[in-house]
């Protein structure tokens, strides 16, 4: 039975964005109701949720939200900065005029939002604009590599990545920092200078390394 898109995109978006904590039990009965649908629905969409690693399931205790650990954020942080770098790198080669317009558009509209962020007291309303916004950046900067593999990975590693720093990222103590980046980022990328490239990915991701070892064990 095909899965609901609907349905799926609703609770990816919640599993990255702290509907659900760290360990949580997701109760297909809860979300059954709610949604309207059957239970054989429900169960399809949480099993191709578990394929992207964003819920867990084991056989008589169904489905949780994973929980957060160091090693997790550690190894999705280095994958994130070889996929981003080697997919911005080649999209730089293969590109051209149309996705420099792109990204130079997606970064627009994310740094907008990001300045807006920096310096507004309620920050509630921007929030949802902010991960739609940033995702959208960091798969335009992929999105001209020519590698469909590439780009589903870096998807996985991404809405797992952005699962496991939920919390913290909602209080946007990064976001001078990010505007900053974000724009090196770009600079590098639309000066052809791949080598530039790869270093401004890492430096924009290796704060996440250090935020990890704060993490207790699990």
């Amino acid at each position: 039975m095909p899965y609901d898109t609907d349905i799926f995109e609703t609770l990816r978006y919640r599993l990255m964005t702290n509907a659900f904590e760290h360990g949580q039990k997701v109760r297909a009965e809860h979300l059954r109701q709610e949604f309207g649908c059957s239970a054989s629905t429900i169960r399809e969409v949480l099993f191709r949720l578990s394929t992207l690693g964003l819920v867990e399931f084991q056989e008589q205790r169904g489905f949780r939200v994973p929980k957060k650990s160091r090693e997790v954020i550690h190894e999705l942080t280095h994958l994130r900065v070889l996929l981003e770098a080697e997919g911005t790198v080649m999209s730089i080669r293969r590109g051209g005029v149309a996705w420099e317009a792109r990204l130079t558009a997606a970064h627009h509209q994310l740094s907008h939002l990001e300045m807006r962020l920096n310096t507004a007291t309620d920050r509630s309303p921007f929030v949802d604009l902010w991960f739609g916004a940033e995702a959208q950046f960091h798969e335009t900067l992929i999105s001209a590599c020519g590698s469909q593999t590439l780009i589903d990975t870096h998807h996985r590693v991404y809405c797992r990545f952005r699962q496991q720093l939920m919390v913290e990222d909602r209080d946007f103590n990064f976001i001078s920092n990010n505007i900053m980046h974000h724009q090196h980022i770009l600079d590098a990328a639309m000066a052809g200078d791949e080598d530039l490239t790869r270093q401004k990915i890492h430096d924009h991701l290796a704060r996440h390394l250090m935020d990890a070892d704060q993490i207790e064990p699990a």
